[in-house]
């Protein structure tokens, strides 16, 4: 018997975002592998058929996890047993993908967001789950950190977010853990500004941020620098061929979703107390 799911707005976005997986997973040539995806949507008691529709969003998916995935897994293969801790998780099921590759797995994400979760994937260590927003700074409270590598993973959000919960959801994980790189995925504001979601319409999920680059959201996040800017083309390629020509042409490059690889800077060192109080207000 299928069970109801009753989602609006942003946390919608993570059933349409697990539809994208199971049905690319469904595909004889499939380029991701998904099954507890195939499974969970199999469960799911949910009107699929603007996800069905909505090509750009299941391209755009579907790319974005053929390129977290290996770079995520590039992480884990230098740094053993890392604890990875899943910002605004929804559905994901990265953390299946990757098991055995981790010493602890966190999927954060809202109340009412994880009361889905634990209803359909619950979950015991090594994968933990807690119903905290990211922008909520006891959730570092329910991990166990012994200064181990910590990679966190933002995919999916920041384009929902505004400036002053990029700067405090930074603030959290760089007062928070030492040894720490962040794969964040981030929107141009071209496509904040001119593209809505068409599986979405209808809710209150609407685009509110973008940053063009790296370097824009370095100066926004201090603390931290870029190591590596990834875009979601490369990702593309491997599901379209022919953007392996137009993914060289800058302008698809730049309003293209790009997966931002930042580090803490100075690891040891303390936070300024100028940032400090501009990120608490």
């Amino acid at each position: 018997m299928k069970e109801k799911v009753n989602v609006t707005g942003v946390p919608e976005t993570m059933v349409q975002t697990l539809y994208a997986r199971a049905k690319e997973t469904k595909k004889q040539n499939a380029k991701i592998k998904d099954e507890i995806a195939v499974k969970l949507v199999e469960k799911l008691d949910y009107d699929f058929s603007k996800a069905d529709k909505d090509n750009a969003m299941t391209y755009g998916v579907i790319a974005r996890t053929i390129v977290l995935d290996r770079m995520v897994e590039q992480y884990l293969k230098k740094y053993e047993n890392a604890v990875v801790i899943n910002l605004a998780c929804g559905l994901d099921t990265r953390c299946y993908r990757m098991k055995g590759k981790y010493l602890r797995w966190y999927n954060v994400d809202l109340p009412e967001t994880m009361k889905i979760r634990r209803q359909f994937l619950p979950e015991t260590g090594p994968i933990y789950q807690i119903a905290k927003s990211a922008m909520d700074d006891s959730y570092v409270d329910d991990i166990d950190y012994h200064c181990e590598n910590v990679l966190v993973i933002i995919e999916g959000l920041t384009m929902y977010l505004c400036e002053k919960d990029i700067r405090k959801m930074f603030f959290i994980i760089e007062k928070s853990f030492q040894e720490v790189t962040v794969m964040v995925e981030t929107m141009s504001p071209f496509v904040v500004n001119h593209v809505k979601e068409k599986s979405i319409e209808g809710s209150n999920a609407k685009f509110t941020w973008g940053v063009k680059n790296g370097t824009e959201l370095q100066r926004i996040v201090p603390g931290f620098s870029v190591q590596q800017e990834v875009s979601l083309v490369e990702g593309m390629k491997k599901l379209m061929p022919i953007y392996c020509v137009i993914g060289k042409i800058q302008i698809v490059r730049n309003i293209s979703n790009k997966i931002i690889v930042l580090e803490k800077r100075g690891r040891s060192r303390g936070l300024s107390g100028a940032y400090i109080r501009e990120i608490a207000t």
